[in-house]
């Protein structure tokens, strides 16, 4: 078993399925059942990627005995848990499908609403999102925190969805191969996925109780999501120009300190009272201090940025396609064919 990701240079199928698994032993039997009927009618070739995160019951036996039976079925077993984002992640890096559909493993979404979402796909966008309809969640500690925060982060990040929670959701192959995840962005990625200019829909999905085992999430993520919400926000407006934001907020309080000493001289000047034991003074003198501290590290961070970009040579653009005239091909083709002057008039 291997930790390494796989990579592809292209996508090899019409279709993959992602689907985090933790301790979903009781499930596993019917999402089978469930998935294999409902892509039976789509009719693409496809592959299904489950990532058992470190899961303490049977599952692990169970979607090893899934894979003897269906070698459409690639199994990713972590060797502890390591969150929902880490898989989603590992099932990014596996999969070879033009279209990649996450599904939550507990079976409250529906895998025969697979069909509508590809439906709304087929239509030209890059990120189709499910938005779970009659929710059997508890109103107070699930439904209306999750309303709440769905309004917030699409407010902040100008990606409007009723539903980020959802995990029912398809991405474009290029979609998911671009973007990385850490810490528990998974609930983002079409935010972030918005740098690339991303076109996304939403479709109803139905929501169905769960019939066997217990939520992973319990009200305490919301202060994760908050938290989240913060970096998502700084990677979108202010990621590749950390300058920016650090350098505005150290003139500011740079400025503030200095308009503070500004007076206390006055002060002095005017009235001759000693400004040495003044409070204000200190304060002056801290607001300077870390205004240029500030500023240091939005340039310091700034020199990273370039750093992560030119090292590694990451895009600042992303191109959704390239088209230009066969004429444009065959001129470049001749020009590379064209003698060059040295071996047009050769010496000697």
């Amino acid at each position: 078993m291997s930790d390494a990701p796989h990579a592809t240079s292209g996508p090899e199928l019409a279709l993959s399925i992602v689907i985090p698994v933790y301790n979903e032993e009781g499930n596993i039997e019917r999402l089978y059942a469930e998935l294999t009927e409902a892509l039976a009618t789509i009719g693409s070739d496809y592959e299904v990627i489950a990532i058992n995160d470190g899961s303490q019951d049977r599952s692990y036996q169970l979607l090893n005995a899934l894979q003897a039976r269906d070698e459409r079925w690639h199994i990713i077993h972590f060797r502890r848990n390591f969150g929902q984002t880490a898989a989603l992640a590992a099932g990014f890096d596996a999969a070879r499908g033009q279209v990649v559909v996450t599904i939550d493993a507990d079976l409250q979404n529906d895998p025969r609403d697979i069909g509508s979402i590809l439906d709304k796909f087929a239509e030209g966008y890059d990120i189709v999102s499910g938005w779970r309809q009659n929710r059997k969640e508890s109103l107070f500690l699930r439904r209306i925190p999750s309303a709440l925060a769905n309004r917030l982060i699409s407010r902040s990040t100008g990606i409007k969805l009723h539903d980020y929670g959802c995990t029912l959701k398809a991405y474009h192959y290029d979609v998911v191969k671009g973007v990385r995840l850490y810490g528990e962005l998974h609930r983002f990625i079409p935010a972030l996925a918005s740098q690339m200019g991303v076109r996304v829909a939403e479709v109803p999905v139905k929501d169905r109780a769960r019939r066997w085992g217990s939520s992973k999430y319990g009200f305490g993520r919301t202060f994760k999501v908050i938290l989240d919400l913060i970096v998502v926000v700084f990677v979108l407006s202010y990621f590749n120009r950390p300058l920016y934001v650090f350098g505005a907020a150290g003139f500011l309080v740079g400025g503030i300190g200095a308009l503070l000493g500004a007076y206390l001289t006055v002060f002095k000047l005017l009235t001759e009272n000693k400004i040495g034991d003044r409070p204000l003074l200190q304060l002056a003198a801290l607001l300077m201090v870390l205004g240029v501290q500030l500023i240091s590290t939005g340039i310091v961070a700034d020199m990273i940025m370039r750093t992560y970009h030119e090292s590694q040579h990451k895009p600042i653009y992303f191109i959704r396609e390239r088209r230009r005239s066969e004429r444009h091909d065959e001129v470049a083709e001749q020009e590379r064919e064209l003698p060059t002057a040295s071996s047009a008039h050769p010496e000697g």
